[in-house]
């Protein structure tokens, strides 16, 4: 799993050190869990620097841990072999102070010797958790450990102290212990005690900030039937994950019949922001009897809507591509909706194009760029039409003038494009001329990217910086370029001198 051991370590740390547990560690973060079992195990095996002074010379400098607290039956006295050894014998023995110690909170210890490198400890401890609710989440966490005595004993435990209130609370650890390798019991667990639950108390989970969270208790609800089609439907609509989204959308319209009141679904959906909720609610209006409604999602702002309302109409009878080319037909409407310029690209035929040209022009950016973008759909490019629009003052219709151009990066002007590199111009201007130039390589590319190397922009500095480390001479490159040396000369710094002399020998120049 992707645990941050460092912080997992540093509670450890501050645990051994005497910090009460509530303060070291995260104690409402799964992850923050899961870290510290890691890295108490890194610190007990490892870190011996990082113990206190005092400890650290005790045990390093004993033969056994016998000197720090007295043996018990399950530390026997053992020979020390290695520092290692001697330290998990003294932390051990640390451990089975009896609670009223001074030096260390006794939740600690057990904290500790839950998550001990010696499986006998961390079966010992098991029983502990039932004293200390709040060391709950390394119960679960031992329910997949490696040990068997130790994975048996806390699935026991974790079964008979698992109820509806600890499940909701521990859902989240219990989900992340759960793709491990050993950690399918807790899955099972969580699934059948959350299942007797009653709706109210499951709520939380569905607002969890968790998506996994989320995700696993609407599958639940959605089995067990406790939410109605129209709740189902404004979840899809609120929640931002695209999972629970689809889940819940289609959960709602499935269970959906013909006498049932549809507005509750579909007005939801159809508002929903997400176009994954939007298209299932757009494509729902054909079995609604509603499919005339979907017109108005023809121009809608995602491709995935544009193409279920072209299904809905289609379906009815009624073909899209007339009713998109009156759209597109007066490029002096000022009122052309952007979605019906790239909609008639998306179905339309490339004579089409005669009909987006003119709107080039038009005064919206956003049908600008909508119309490049659906020129390069229609395979309608052409390079001298598109080419000003490089200067154009949107950022937008910039983006994609220079995708549209990409292809053919290798016939522009390179000595138009490299005086867009300017400092005077805009940065989506020189972003765009940077692109065009390094699409098109060999010397051309390797001339413009180390110009920039002492750009004042961050970002096309390290790009350029990225383009003449990956350079390589090209076809068209012509072997023993004395301009190529000198280029990459002045890039020397970006490569070790083995990787210089390999390009300078690849583009035919002597070391």
């Amino acid at each position: 799993m992707d645990d941050d051991i460092g912080s997992g370590g540093t509670a450890a740390v501050r645990l051994i050190r005497g910090t009460p547990l509530t303060e070291a560690v995260d104690t409402a973060d799964p992850r923050a869990w899961t870290a510290f079992d890691v890295g108490v195990r890194q610190i007990l095996r490892y870190g011996h620097a990082l113990l206190p002074d005092g400890d650290r010379t005790a045990v390093l400098r004993s033969g056994t841990a016998d000197a720090a607290a007295p043996r018990t039956e399950a530390s026997p006295r053992q020979p020390a072999t290695d520092r290692s050894g001697r330290l998990r014998r003294w932390a051990t023995a640390r451990f089975r102070r009896p609670a009223g110690s001074p030096g260390q909170d006794a939740r600690a210890r057990l904290a500790l010797a839950l998550c001990h490198p010696d499986g006998r400890v961390r079966e010992a401890a098991l029983d502990g958790t039932a004293e200390h609710p709040v060391l709950l989440p390394l119960l679960v966490i031992r329910t997949g450990d490696w040990a068997t005595p130790v994975r048996e004993r806390a699935r026991r435990l974790l079964g008979e102290r698992l109820d509806v209130e600890a499940a909701v609370a521990l859902a989240p650890l219990i989900l992340r212990v759960g793709r491990r390798e050993r950690g399918a019991f807790g899955l099972e667990l969580l699934d059948s005690v959350l299942r007797r639950a009653p709706r109210e108390r499951l709520l939380p989970l569905h607002t969890h900030t968790g998506r996994t969270v989320r995700r696993f208790a609407f599958r639940l609800a959605i089995e067990e039937g406790l939410l109605s089609p129209g709740e189902l439907a404004r979840r899809a609509a609120w929640d931002d994950d695209a999972v629970v989204q689809g889940l819940c959308a289609d959960a709602a319209l499935a269970a959906m019949t013909d006498g049932d009141d549809w507005d509750e679904v579909l007005e939801p959906l159809l508002d929903a922001r997400s176009p994954r909720a939007r298209s299932a609610g757009v494509t729902a209006l054909r079995r609604a009897g509603r499919p005339e409604r979907a017109v108005e999602f023809l121009i809608d702002r995602s491709a995935l809507v544009r193409a279920c309302a072209r299904y809905v109409v289609r379906r009815h009878g009624t073909d899209p591509l007339p009713w998109y080319r009156e759209r597109c037909a007066d490029p002096a409407d000022p009122t052309v909706p952007p979605g019906a310029v790239i909609g008639l690209a998306e179905c339309g035929e490339r004579v089409d194009a005669e009909l987006l040209w003119p709107l080039l022009a038009h005064p919206a950016p956003v049908v600008r760029a909508r119309v490049v973008a659906g020129l390069r759909t229609l395979d309608a490019t052409d390079v001298a039409r598109l080419l000003p629009l490089l200067d154009d003052p949107a950022p937008g219709v910039v983006r994609e003038t220079t995708a549209a151009l990409l292809p053919f990066a290798g016939t522009l002007p390179s000595g138009l494009l490299t005086a867009h590199l300017s400092i005077e111009r805009p940065r989506p201007v020189r972003v765009a001329a940077f692109r065009l130039l390094d699409a098109r390589g060999g010397v051309v590319g390797l001339r413009a990217a180390v110009a920039l190397l002492d750009d004042p922009d961050d970002k096309l500095r390290a790009w350029a910086g990225q383009s003449v480390q990956c350079w390589h001479p090209g076809a068209d490159t012509p072997r023993g370029d004395a301009e190529v040396g000198e280029l990459l000369n002045r890039a020397r710094h970006l490569f070790s001198d083995y990787v210089l002399q390999r390009r300078k020998w690849e583009a035919g120049l002597s070391g």
